[in-house]
């Protein structure tokens, strides 16, 4: 992709984004998410990226499987555009944190999406490590479970069959899909050193260690609050019998 069709992907995405998060907003919600409607809309407009992107992803390696193998420098125009349409929505996204939340409640978003906002901006406009933006956006299947159970929380449908089966079901794919996926990225980078520039090898190996330490945090929690917690109350109501 010409650098034109790459920055017009990227401000069509802000757009397309932009517009589905206002549309959301108009639409009714649940008296519980009334609270925090702006959120409602963000976590909404979050979880289609993670859907489109989810879906997107394991598709470019079914349309061009040569990716897989050379992560560096093959790649198709639909690969690139998926990654340039990532862009697009942690731009709009970082935007919306920015204008709805202080900076204490958002920092930790705001610095992964300007990490992944560089290295993804750096593959684009080189057209280099496409491949390898692509295996990270894998974790995007995971997303749309993280995010539906957002979603189910501000609902008030944090209980039911419907919550755990999706908390089983995102606990199993953040396992595969963002800590194996993490992990294999950090290897491959690690075995191919000595074929990456060091401005790129350092950009990646920094981008890597952040994502790893915050999806290591964030899998703590998930665990603690899904199924450390429910544990506890299920044993404390045994002890009441």
């Amino acid at each position: 992709m010409e650098l034109s069709s790459v920055i017009l992907t990227i401000g069509g995405s802000v757009g397309f984004f932009r517009l589905f998060n206002f549309g959301v907003g108009q639409l009714p919600m649940p008296e519980s998410a009334c609270r925090n409607a702006w959120k409602w809309s963000n976590i909404s407009t979050s979880f289609l990226h993670s859907f489109i992107t989810a879906i997107w992803s394991v598709l470019c390696f079914f349309v061009q499987p040569q990716m897989a193998e050379d992560l560096i420098e093959t790649h198709s125009m639909f690969s690139h555009a998926l990654v340039s349409f990532s862009i697009g929505y942690f731009i709009n996204d970082f935007l919306d944190m920015v204008r709805h939340q202080n900076l204490t409640q958002s920092w930790e978003l705001l610095f992964h999406h300007t990490v992944v906002i560089t290295c993804f901006g750096f593959s684009v406009v080189s057209s280099r490590y496409v491949g390898f933006a692509v295996v990270a956006l894998l974790v995007e299947v995971n997303s749309v479970f993280l995010h539906l159970r957002q979603i189910l929380r501000m609902a008030n449908l944090a209980v039911g069959t419907l919550y755990r089966l999706n908390s089983i079901i995102n606990l199993g794919t953040y396992v595969v899909f963002r800590i194996n996926t993490l992990a294999w990225m950090t290897r491959w980078l690690v075995l191919n050193r000595d074929n990456v520039p060091l401005m790129a090898y350092t950009l990646g190996s920094v981008g890597m260690a952040i994502m790893t330490v915050m999806n290591i945090v964030l899998f703590c929690r998930l665990l603690k609050n899904d199924f450390l917690k429910s544990s506890t109350r299920e044993n404390k109501k045994e002890k009441e019998m």
